[in-house]
Formats: structure tokens, sequence, C-alpha cells
């Protein structure tokens, strides 16, 4: 979740107002007519260099970053297309790819937040007013001095409680329309019987009005719901972010030739070009062209793999060398990616069903308060046959069972366990989080980009022939695949000097060839070259008719993976390692953690499956995953975590970001959980216990709502005490 600095103000609104940064890029994005995404920005350099590189270039009328999403908003000329704005990022070292605008959700803002701290903050200001009042009052303020404060506190009140109390009074009208009794419905009726009676107790010239116990109430409950809705705010809609994944414009080739179209005017038989560094607009088989294909995204597969006429590739996997005439079989709704977008989006609405604790005490809970309250609304009107006391005593009760401090119970305890779990290096997006996360028995991790790092490194190069190590280094630096780009930066760190070669060229698909000596070299596939098979990642040096050398490579295990793998094994825990890359990295990388059970070439929708098997056996499954193939499984999982680094629609299918590479806080976490868990339990404990003494005193007649007020005040800070052991 994203939360915006506020600063201090006089004016409680004030506090509540966005940045100009915020309203800016929100604005730009509402209007802008190209949106890219950005995923390596990081600081406010990023944001500079950005803007200030495609404000430069000809056509483009405005660009603004957003960081908190990650996105840039460009308005710009027609005659400016998302394949030169991503050209002239690329060139200035900020990789980017576009984003539908009708797919995300642009005018997005974090409305109820500032809405419900506004609310907050007016709140407090009168409850402070309206006590400076009430002590004037209680130091002994008599006849029409009294009178005047009584008058002067409920012209403060009245509105306050009418605007602070909307929240309140919204949800309420809501239940009571849909015929049941939510938490809000006692809170509205304590909030409205005690202006009500305060108000007619001024009219009537009494001693006691009871507007500091009614905006009291009304500044404590805010609070409580503001820390609700802090520790539930999530970002996006993961459905959404796939969906806005797809590309939105195809290269079609026609009779008139090529012509850029919308993917949803695309239909199965035609055809599409796609460049090199472009992703896959639709499913379909390749006709013309040999490229290598990168489908980490989809498959956490790590090495790109050939296409050629006849290859199958689906919507989100990105061409990397070669351009590609693609024949359609599915386009836009129909995609594979689409498809995953929905199973995402059914997962998410799986996971809104679990029932928090709080909610589950509340079913019980107000029925009570209400039964009560009535109760001892009739029983002191037949046995008094006093209408004004019946209704003090009846708002005692109602004042004196707010569910205050059981709405504190949760939030306050998840917002403690939060900060402490961020000081650890994680982030807790969900408010029930940390209760499924307490309840996990099972833990499912992906490989690539999560139990490592997700790049290759070369390994034993200092053992390679200097000759053979500048052949290289010359040879990568032509080359834009994954494993060149590892090799150029490892031997520019050793300063390996480049052979001088000619002719030097990519061949698509397959790797780079060039002279050297009057000798043919290639640096590439093992098919290619003429090399054999590895167990690990490798790419072939062959020079003239020479044997060939490999260099291989390996993805290095995240730091603290191995630590965390073995304190969750001694807590117990059942562990699976469960990956779409081959079977040899996988068997490889398991074994050096020491996990048992694992399964390589797993599509997203095999993941998802054994999630949804696991868990229909009675488990409680915890998934870690980082990538577009996990997002399904992230969003089905019971609790899910995804490190900083993943996917943007991973991070938002998930409920915990980890924000450093160390895995080690893994753990930790659920062991903070299973104590949140426990301060939860105890706080309702407390709450259960404060209303078995308070609730029989209110009902014989010996608390006002002032004495109720306080009395409510006081287990809400107890409560609140008790969530702030946790830090």
């Amino acid at each position: 979740m994203s939360t915006s600095a506020t600063n201090i103000s006089a004016c409680p609104a004030c506090v509540a107002a966005p940045s100009a940064e915020s309203i800016a890029a929100k604005r730009a994005e509402r209007d802008a007519g190209i949106i890219l995404s950005l995923p390596t920005a990081h600081c406010a350099v990023c944001i500079s260099d950005v803007e200030r590189t495609l404000n430069a270039m000809p056509g483009v009328k405005s660009a603004r970053v957003n960081l908190t999403q990650k996105r840039v908003s460009v308005a710009a000329a027609p005659s400016v297309t998302a394949d030169t704005l991503i050209e002239a990022l690329k060139g200035a070292g900020f990789p980017a790819h576009e984003l539908d605008p009708g797919l995300l959700s642009t005018t997005a803002t974090d409305r109820a937040g500032r809405e419900l701290l506004m609310r907050l903050g007016v709140a407090a200001f009168a409850m402070m007013n309206v006590m400076i009042l009430s002590f004037a009052v209680w130091s002994g303020a008599e006849d029409a001095t009294r009178d005047l404060f009584h008058w002067i506190s409920a012209a403060i009140t009245l509105p306050t409680l009418v605007f602070a109390g909307q929240p309140f009074f919204r949800s309420a009208w809501a239940s009571l329309k849909a015929r049941r009794l939510g938490m809000d419905v006692p809170i509205s009726l304590a909030l409205i019987l005690a202006a009500s009676i305060s108000l007619y107790e001024t009219m009537m010239g009494g001693e006691h009005a009871y507007f500091d116990a009614a905006v009291s109430l009304c500044f404590f409950l805010l609070a409580g719901r503001y820390l609700d809705y802090r520790s539930r705010a999530a970002a996006r809609s993961a459905a959404e972010e796939l969906a806005a994944l797809e590309v939105p414009r195809a290269t079609r080739i026609g009779e008139n030739g090529e012509e850029i179209v919308p993917v949803a005017d695309l239909a199965a038989g035609e055809l599409v070009l796609v460049r090199p560094g472009a992703r896959m607009p639709v499913d379909g088989v390749v006709t013309d062209g040999t490229s290598e294909i990168d489908r980490s995204l989809l498959t956490g597969e790590t090495v790109p793999l050939y296409a050629g006429a006849g290859t199958v590739v689906s919507a989100g996997e990105v061409n990397l060398t070669g351009p590609l005439t693609l024949r359609v079989t599915a386009a836009g709704r129909d995609s594979s990616l689409h498809r995953m977008a929905d199973l995402v989006a059914v997962a998410e609405s799986a996971k809104t069903r679990y029932t928090s604790l709080a909610d589950r005490m509340a079913r019980l809970y107000s029925p009570s308060v209400h039964i009560l309250a009535l109760g001892a609304f009739l029983s002191w009107l037949l046995l008094t046959h006093d209408l004004r006391l019946a209704i003090n005593i009846a708002a005692a009760v109602l004042i004196i069972t707010c569910p205050c401090a059981l709405a504190l119970a949760v939030p306050a305890v998840v917002t403690s366990a939060s900060g402490r779990l961020f000081r650890k290096g994680l982030l807790i997006k969900d408010g029930t989080a940390l209760e499924r996360l307490a309840e996990v028995d099972t833990v499912v991790f992906d490989k690539t980009g999560t139990l490592t790092l997700g790049a290759p490194t070369p390994l034993a190069l200092d053992r390679q022939d200097p000759r053979d190590l500048s052949l290289v280094a010359a040879l990568a630096g032509v080359s834009g695949h994954p494993l060149s780009r590892a090799l150029d930066a490892a031997l520019s760190g050793m300063a390996v000097a480049p052979a001088t070669v000619t002719e030097a060229h990519e061949v698509p698909g397959y790797g780079v060839e060039a002279r050297w000596q009057g000798q043919a070299v290639r640096l590439g596939r093992a098919e290619w070259v003429g090399g054999g098979e590895s167990e690990e990642t490798a790419t072939w040096l062959r020079i003239g008719d020479a044997a060939p050398v490999a260099f291989r490579f390996t993805d290095s295990a995240r730091p603290g993976a191995e630590e965390a793998i073995a304190a969750l094994k001694a807590a117990g825990k059942r562990l699976i390692l469960l990956s779409g890359d081959s079977e040899a990295p996988v068997a490889r990388l398991a074994a050096t953690l020491g996990l048992n059970e694992w399964q390589s070439h797993a599509l997203p929708e095999d993941k998802a499956a054994l999630i949804g098997a696991l868990q229909g056996e009675g488990h409680k499954v915890l998934m870690v995953g980082d990538g577009l193939n996990d997002t399904a499984a992230l969003a089905s999982a019971h609790v899910s975590i995804s490190p900083a680094s993943a996917l943007d629609a991973a991070r938002v299918a998930s409920d915990i970001v980890l924000l450093g590479q160390d895995m080690s806080p893994l753990p930790d976490a659920l062991s903070v959980a299973v104590k949140a868990r426990r301060r939860i339990k105890q706080n309702f404990a407390l709450s259960l216990a404060y209303n078995m003494i308070a609730v029989p005193v209110a009902l014989l007649g010996f608390a006002t709502p002032l004495i109720a007020a306080l009395a409510m005040s006081s287990s809400s800070i107890t409560v609140s005490l008790n969530a702030l052991r946790l830090r």
C-alpha cells in the first residue's frame, strides 16, 4: 500500500490534502494517450531523467512519472508511438513496456483514506474544544454560564457528528436496508442518542449534557476505523494489472502493407509482425522468421527458447533477437494472458471470503448490544415510568458496550505487528494477512527470482583460456541475449579486452558469429555451435573447426534462503518447490537448500491447481513467488508473499512484500503472525471482560453516558497498550 506524507496543519481538513506531485501525476495519467510501465524507476533522480528524456522528444506535449505505481503518462501527438518512447527510454537506461490505459483504473486515488483522515482531524479538533468547555462545567459553572457552555458545545458537536460520523451512519443505513445488524448500527445509535439526550438536557436547562462523550466516542471510533483502513489498504487489483500488461496495439500485415491496429480488432488467421524486443500481442504460430523468445514471465523458464516457423507463442512472451511474423490464433479477451487475468480475478474473489476474527465476533456482538439496550430501556420505563431516565440508561448501555475496543482489537495489533515486520524488511498489505499467516502449515516456493536472484551468473570464468575470454567479450557485446549480457558484464568487471573481430552479427534464434584471424567464430546455442548437453544453463564458443567450449551459468540462491528453509522446517512446516524451469536446475537447487518436495515444468495453471488441491485437503498454504506465472497461485493461496523485485502484478496479488533480497525474515513473519493472533484473542478477552463488568453497572443505572464514555475510552486504551507489546 502506498501512503503519502502529511504535514501537521492547524486546519484539520488539510492533513488529508494530497501532494502536488500526486495530483499532477494522476491528472497527467488521466489525460495521457500513452502509459508506460517503468519497473526499474525507484527515486527522484529517475523521475527527473525519465521526464527530461521524454519531454525532449519531438511531438511529446508532457510526460509525468508516478513513482508509486512505477508508470509514466505521456500526452503526445498522434505521430508519436509507444515504441518510439520505449526506445528513447531504453537509451536512457530505463526499460519500459506499454500498458493499456483503457484497462487501468487511472483515476484511482486514496480518497477513502484521505476522507477518514480528514474526518478524524475534524473530530479531534472538536473534541479538544468541547473538553475545554466541559472542564469549565465540571469545575462548578452554574445556571446561565453552564447553559451557555452547553449551547456552545452543542454548536460544535452536532455539525461535527453529522460530518465526522458519516462513515458509521452510511454503513449502518446500508446494514439496515439489507436487514442485518452490522457493527456500525450500535455505534450510530450511541452517537445519535448521546447527542439527542444532550441537546434535550440543554434545552431543558439540565445540569448534565454529554456532548463531550459523543464527540470523544466519534473520535476513538474514527481512529480505529482509520487504523483498520491503513492496515487493509491494497494497491490495485492484480487482475487489472495483468490485463494492462496486454499489448494494446499490434502491427498487422494486410493487403496494403503494415498498419498499427488495436489488438481487439485482430481476428484469428490474420498476420502480425513482432519486432525484436517487443512482447507478443496475441497467441499465434510463427509463419516467418527466426528468433529467441523469453517466456520467463509466463513459465519461469530462465533460458530463452528458439522460435522458428511452426513455433506456438503466447501473448506476453518477449521476442528477443529477430523479427517474427505470426498467424493469430487468439487475441484480446481470448488470449492466454487474458485467461490468466480471469483466473486471478476468480482467485482474488475467493480470498475475500475469508472471515476475520473481528467479523466473527461482530456477528454475535451487535445483536447482543441492541437486545441489552432495549431491555434496559423497557425495564426502567416499566419500573419508574420515567421516559427521560430510561432513555439515559439505554444510551449509557449502548455507549458502554460500544464496540470501540472490539474495533481496535485487530487494527491495533496489525499496525503494531506490521511496524515490527517492516523493520525486518516485510511490508504487510492486507489487514487479514497476519491472521491467515498464523494458520499456515504448508509453504510453496517459486524458484527463479524467489529462492534465486533470477539473474544468470557465469561460472569459473577465471579457469577459461584468456584467448576464449577475449573472443567471448567481443561476441557477447554484439548480442542482447540475457546470457550474452551476463557474460559482457562479468568480463567487463574482469577488465578483459575484447578481441578484434570482423563481420560480427547476430543470427536471430541462434547466437553471434564473426570472423577472427581468418576463422569463423560462433557464440550461441549448443545445436548451432555443435556443443553437447549440459546440466547447467550454458552457451558455447567455437573457433573454426576446434571443439566447442562451454560457458556455464548458475542462478545464485537468494541471501538467507538456506537459513529460512531450515527455520521453516524446524517449525514443522511442509515445504514444496514449484517451478516452471527445467528439471536439472530445479533438482540442483532443491538439493542445495534441503527441499525434499519439488516439481519442474509447472505452468501457471499447474501452480494454481496444486495450491487449490492442497487447500482442498485442508492445508493452509503460503505461496512465495515473483513472476507473472505465479500471480494466479499467489492470489489463490491462503496467504502470499512476493519480493519487491517481483513483477507489478505479482506484488499486487500478494498480501506481503519482501522489501530486500534477504529471505531470512520469512520465518520471523510466521512467528510474529502467531504472536499477533494471540494478542488479538487477548484483546477480545479484555473487551469481553470489560463488558462483563461495565454492562451490569450501566444496566443498574449507576453509569451516566459521560461515565460510560470514559469507561469505553479506558477499554480502548487498554487494548491499544496490549497491542503495543508486540513492538
